[in-house]
């Protein structure tokens, strides 16, 4: 008997959690740069081939997309398994808690499930479409704002700021992992969170946590992930996304994240 496609990905999310804690040191990991000049270690592709092998193995029709070994899609796909063997790699290459496995499963064009672990929180968040989110088997679900809270949290990445003029009334918090921003948010922990140049492998299995927790999510610059295209390298594509706890929030964040002067923001980065 087949396995449940979702438990299928929570235990092998899971099993990359545990080969990533041990090798994992709190001392630093070498690291080298990607064309795109991201991060990479061996670690980041020994998963992706471990990830990769687990789901051709069990389901063999369905197709792949990968952050190091399968960029693009050579056909279009019922079945699209979308794997980021490591996110957050600066986290985990400088020693860093924060980061995870990200294994997200697409039906025709749309993500219906995901699992999403991040080994060294302890956090196993999980989400299938129509049946909502979880943490740890607990269903979590966003917050609004509470009028008895004095403040609350707007989650963002480190390049925010550069590229964008942000008037944003939260305290800003920058994770490190552009999945686990977007936890943080399912989970109620913030408010807003906002991603400025995620690849689709962070973001896909996140779209879906967000909207099964309740929240909103959207492409800021109108650039929607969804479907994916056949033929497109999706390592050369990223997707400024912002995700908050009600809709009346996103919209007035809509507002408050404004691209600064190309030439200037390319100057600064």
């Amino acid at each position: 008997m087949m396995a449940d496609p979702l438990d299928f990905a929570t235990q092998l999310a899971r099993q990359a959690g545990n080969f990533l804690r041990e090798v994992f040191q709190l001392s630093g990991t070498k690291a080298s740069f990607k064309a795109d000049h991201s991060f990479v270690t061996e670690a980041d592709v020994a998963v992706d081939h471990m990830l990769t092998a687990a789901i051709r193995d069990l389901y063999p029709d369905d197709s792949i997309l990968s952050e190091e070994l399968q960029t693009s899609l050579s056909k279009p796909a019922k079945a699209l398994w979308i794997i980021d063997p490591l996110d957050g790699t600066t986290n985990f290459a400088l020693g860093l808690h924060v980061w995870g496995v990200l294994i997200t499963r697409l039906m025709n064009g749309e993500p219906d499930l995901c699992a999403l672990y991040f080994p060294l929180l302890d956090e196993m968040y999980t989400a299938q479409l129509g049946k909502g989110a979880w943490l740890n088997d607990q269903t979590i679900h966003t917050h609004p704002p509470d009028p008895s809270q004095p403040y609350g949290f707007f989650v963002c990445c480190s390049r925010t700021h550069r590229r964008y003029d942000v008037s944003i009334p939260y305290k800003p918090r920058i994770l490190g992992s552009s999945a686990y921003t977007f936890c943080s948010l399912a989970r109620g922990a913030a408010l807003i969170g906002f991603e400025s140049t995620p690849k689709i492998w962070d973001i896909a299995g996140a779209w879906l946590l967000v909207q099964e927790a309740g929240g909103v999510i959207t492409a800021l610059e109108n650039q929607l992930p969804f479907p994916l295209l056949s033929g497109k390298d999706y390592s050369q594509h990223s997707y400024p996304t912002l995700a908050a706890a009600t809709s009346d929030l996103l919209q007035t964040a809509q507002g408050q994240i404004i691209r600064k002067n190309r030439q200037k923001s390319k100057e600064e980065n």
